[in-house]
């Protein structure tokens, strides 16, 4: 693949950011790959839900031990929209990554709550790192060898959260309030992004900028190849909002190991602009953000977290100013998913990794557990879905696991007369997903402790995605598959020591 052919596709995308379309869409129902009418009799309802994830001081995080709870909690909210044939949920929740069992339980749980069902739900994590992380397939690799500590497998905080969101939906459902019309805004997002993976002149990736850097060196390089957009979709009952929904792709870390949960600055945006409408329930996403982080802008240090909230905030607030409204029945509102068998990574060997689960301890912060977990899914033919909300010309995707930012570029150059959001860290089973170009070109993000598909992967995430946007036949042909573009040959939005592996993380 050839790495020139980001430019066209770079060009087009901020086309489409700048310009926008309002192209009346093919409905999609909630069948993979079949097209039929939504009704058209009822209106649309949204129920909001909102609960704490905050996990209690002594439990296991991604990494550290919880040693104090401080001000800010960690969230788990969303939205229930009704009238648009079954409920349709969609959930953000401020960890580190919900995966294999874990994530198929929170997904059943809340269609149960909402009286839908499970393919009728997206769940996931904003990917902050003081946070904990789910996997109940995982647990119980651990716990059939006897383990009585199950470290960042524990399961004990996800079962309450799960009771706390269950009971959240029903009574949100209860209170449910009318939605007449819906907004599109987007804003650019200064300072914040920047590509991890910097490359050389033959595409070979020499360092990993991560989220935070310190070296002065690695921070001068260009932004790379990024999303600068932050999109917003807003549900109105007349001229009151009544929820937005946030889309932004960027590795949330500004600093963590502090043993403190910490939404870190993305919640705390969410939370600035919560303050500035309180009557508006913030849910934010975080996009395929997999190869980005805001190394270029971030040194570490604790004082630059509410320089990037602030930053992030300040392109929620321009996104909302620039909301356009229009009319939405429960015609306007459909839901679609494909279901995807991805391929594993070839390392991964069952017997190697049933051995080293012998051994394996709480301090191991890659190993057995989740890699075994996440084989054995796709040795028992385990599907993920991908899927797509539809309102209008409006589409939002759902995509599993750290997905590198070429899949959003992509997808919005696929379809220009619409407006494309992605939500990534879906399933968090597979870990790192590069494009294919990508595993042969070095980097932390497509290693084998990173990334748990082999790299045909790319093919299987894309049919899903034209599939979803339903990108006409004839076209498919034409489109270019979602490459990187060298650091040296980009620039994008823009006006220490490097971190371990240990250190960042999945």
């Amino acid at each position: 693949m050839s790495r020139s052919l980001l430019q066209p596709l770079a060009f087009c995308f901020f086309t489409t950011c700048l310009v926008g379309s309002h192209v009346a869409p093919a409905r999609l129902m909630a069948q993979s790959e079949t097209l039929v009418p939504a009704s058209q009799t009822q209106t649309v309802r949204l129920a909001t839900f909102d609960v704490d994830a905050t996990p209690p001081v002594g439990s296991m995080m991604a990494y550290d031990r919880v040693k104090r709870v401080e001000e800010m909690t960690l969230r788990a909210r969303g939205i229930v929209l009704l009238g648009a044939d079954e409920p349709i949920v969609l959930c953000a929740v401020d960890w580190i990554g919900i995966g294999n069992e874990g994530h198929d339980q929170f997904r059943s749980r809340l269609a149960k709550a909402a009286g839908t069902t499970p393919d009728r739900v997206a769940v996931h994590t904003l990917h902050q790192h003081d946070a904990p992380r789910c996997d109940f397939t995982a647990e119980q690799l651990v716990n059939a060898t006897g383990k009585s500590d199950m470290g960042p497998y524990d399961s004990s905080l996800a079962r309450k959260v799960l009771d706390r969101l269950t009971d959240a939906v029903t009574d949100g459902i209860a209170s449910a309030k009318e939605v007449t019309h819906a907004g599109w805004g987007s804003a650019e997002v200064k300072e914040i992004a920047s590509n991890r993976r910097l490359q050389t002149e033959d595409g070979k990736v020499f360092a990993t900028r991560y989220t935070a850097c310190r070296d002065p060196k690695l921070r001068a390089e260009p932004d790379g190849t990024i999303d600068p957009e932050l999109t917003s979709l807003t549900f109105f009952h007349g001229d009151q909002a009544l929820a937005v929904i946030t889309h932004y792709a960027c590795h949330p870390q500004s600093y963590y190991r502090t043993g403190v949960p910490s939404p870190d600055f993305p919640g705390l945006a969410r939370f600035i602009r919560g303050q500035d409408r309180p009557n508006v329930l913030h849910v934010h996403f975080n996009g395929a953000g997999g190869n980005i982080g805001a190394g270029k802008y971030n040194d570490g240090s604790p004082t630059n977290r509410m320089i990037l909230a602030q930053r992030l905030a300040d392109a929620m607030k321009a996104a909302a100013d620039s909301t356009e409204k229009f009319a939405i029945s429960a015609a306007d509102v459909n839901w679609a998913f494909t279901p995807v068998a991805l391929p594993p990574a070839p390392h991964l060997d069952e017997a190697a990794l049933r051995e080293k689960l012998q051994t394996w301890n709480t301090t191991d912060y890659w190993g057995s557990p989740d890699d075994l977990a996440w084989l054995l899914r796709c040795q028992n033919g385990h599907k993920i879905e991908l899927s797509c909300l539809s309102i209008g010309d409006v589409r939002l995707l759902h995509m599993p696991g750290e997905l590198f930012v070429e899949y959003q570029l992509a997808a919005k150059a696929m379809r220009p007369d619409l407006k494309v959001a992605m939500a990534a860290y879906g399933d968090y089973g597979p870990g790192y997903i590069g494009t294919e170009e990508a595993y042969s070109q070095g980097g932390y993000e497509t290693s084998q402790r990173a990334s748990k598909v082999a790299p045909e992967v790319e093919k299987f995430l894309m049919k899903g995605v034209r599939t979803l946007l339903n990108v006409p036949e004839e076209k498919q042909k034409q489109q270019p598959p979602p490459t990187e573009t060298k650091s040296t040959e980009t620039t994008n939005v823009s006006t220490g020591t490097n971190k371990t592996a240990v250190e960042e993380s999945r």
